[in-house]
């Protein structure tokens, strides 16, 4: 209590002082840049709008307000504040810059490229216009304004991510990866990116590098659910690390309970030449479903495969039989077809 007492009599000297004063906007002023360079923040707001409440057309009163309140984090001051300041003076380029900010803080991205672009020179205007192009789906701008963001700073993490994805949209992926990779290297705390640049790069079938990015997510924070069990058991399976890669896309088929998921992992092995390995679940496919036609065909391919035709093509056979819809694929018997 005895503080707050304090602070009010505080203020109810220098108000009377303020008064009497035959400048009080430029006294207030002042005591809020002194409030500010001490960082007392709230204490500097206060102040200017005192010195605003005496002079209505005191500009550098809002810019300053704008920024106490910056640190306040009070983004809906910091805005009415500025755009006060740009209603008085809309050629100061120290208030379009801090509008092109706002606006891109608030996700309104026509306003925000709509001051970017009236001061090319700021700081941040590039950045500004790339990633709000990006967000407005205006990619042919937004990879040159990314581009000259980059140019200017090559370790904005985000400038990096957002190049990246604007080539994905447009189906440039290659040249995504190395902007992807360079996002990842920045900004390690955005598990979510490397688990982005995995998925990339098992797209083009770099699997190797999917599983270390893959990795380097979960390492990271990434939730590691079901999805991202399944694309790195995959990426492990077409890599070479079968039995690890196996054991991940078993934990989802004991969660799910789907027999698809067997299904598809008996035809990867198989595309990977793992027949033997194929059989097995082709196996407990037909344990769980004796008369299931696919499970048969597709053991009856492994066992081709492996050398053993007659006995692979009685099975397909049988599994013809069992599901007639299969007989379009019996010309496939002594070739590499293999997909049900």
């Amino acid at each position: 209590m005895k503080q707050i007492f304090t602070i009010i009599t505080f203020f109810a000297v220098t108000d009377s002082f303020a008064v009497n004063s035959s400048d009080s906007a430029e006294f207030y002023f002042k005591k809020g840049m002194d409030e500010k360079t001490a960082k007392h923040y709230l204490i500097a707001s206060t102040y200017f709008e005192k010195a605003i409440a005496f002079d209505k057309s005191y500009t550098e009163a809002y810019i300053q307000n704008g920024h106490v309140n910056n640190f306040l984090r009070k983004t809906d001051k910091v805005k009415t504040n500025f755009l006060k300041a740009y209603e008085l003076q809309p050629s100061n380029t120290e208030v379009i810059k801090e509008l092109s900010t706002v606006f891109f803080d608030f996700r309104q991205w026509d306003k925000a490229i709509e001051f970017a672009k009236k001061c090319p020179s700021c700081e941040n205007s590039t950045r500004i216009l790339g990633i709000s192009n990006f967000k407005k789906e205006n990619y042919v701008d937004a990879e040159r304004y990314l581009m000259a963001a980059l140019s200017k700073n090559p370790a904005d993490a985000e400038a990096n991510y957002t190049l990246a994805k604007n080539y994905i949209e447009v189906e440039l992926e290659r040249k995504a990866v190395p902007y992807f990779v360079r996002a990842v290297e920045l900004n390690p705390e955005k598990p979510s990116w490397a688990y982005e640049l995995g998925l990339l790069y098992f797209s083009q079938n770099h699997y190797k590098e999917a599983v270390t990015t893959y990795e380097l997510a979960a390492k990271n924070g990434y939730n590691v659910n079901n999805d991202y069990n399944e694309n790195y058991g995959y990426a492990l399976i077409y890599s070479g690390q079968f039995a690890k890669g196996e054991e991940k896309i078993l934990e989802i088929f004991k969660r799910k309970g789907n027999k698809e998921i067997l299904r598809e992992l008996a035809q990867i092995l198989y595309t990977q030449k793992q027949y033997e390995r194929t059989l097995d679940y082709c196996q407990k496919l037909l344990e769980i479903d004796p008369r299931d036609g696919k499970a048969l065909y597709q053991a009856g391919l492994a066992f081709i495969k492996l050398g053993k035709k007659d006995k692979g093509q009685n099975m397909c056979n049988k599994a013809i039989e069992l599901d007639p819809s299969l007989a379009g694929k019996k010309s496939a018997i002594a070739g590499d077809q293999f997909g049900l």
